[in-house]
């Protein structure tokens, strides 16, 4: 990985994970593909979907800053094939959730983007 990929990727998802807890999908446009698959594989709950579904959710969504829910990230590892292809695994604490992300990368005219989001959550304890 190059210095400008990490650099490229670091910013990919800052806006990630703001763009989730603020529920911003102008921002999160900016970091999904056109062709993104929304996969959620928890037990008993999953789903898939496209970016414009995705973006339909999110728009509904009370976003989790204006509750003042706590926020939590941390990217777990970036992993590149190349210089076009990669995964990033992570994991975020928003809305009473811990949420896994596999997300799989896609390096384009505009950038890196995410092209797959696959996750699985389980409710927080506390």
């Amino acid at each position: 990985m190059t210095k400008q990929d990490h650099v490229e990727i670091q910013g990919l998802m800052g806006r990630y994970f703001d763009g989730l807890y603020h529920s911003d999908s102008t921002v999160l446009r900016t970091v999904f593909h056109d062709d993104l698959a929304y996969v959620n594989g928890t037990s008993g709950t999953y789903e898939h979907m496209g970016l414009e579904a995705y973006m339909a959710r999110i728009d509904a969504r009370t976003p989790p800053a204006s509750r003042g829910d706590p926020r939590e990230e941390v990217i777990e590892r970036i992993t590149l094939k190349g210089d076009r292809i990669g995964i990033v695994e992570a994991r975020m604490t928003m809305m009473g959730r811990n949420y896994q992300d596999l997300l799989t990368l896609i390096n384009t005219d505009d950038g890196w983007r995410v092209l797959t989001k696959i996750f699985s959550f389980v409710e927080r304890k506390d």
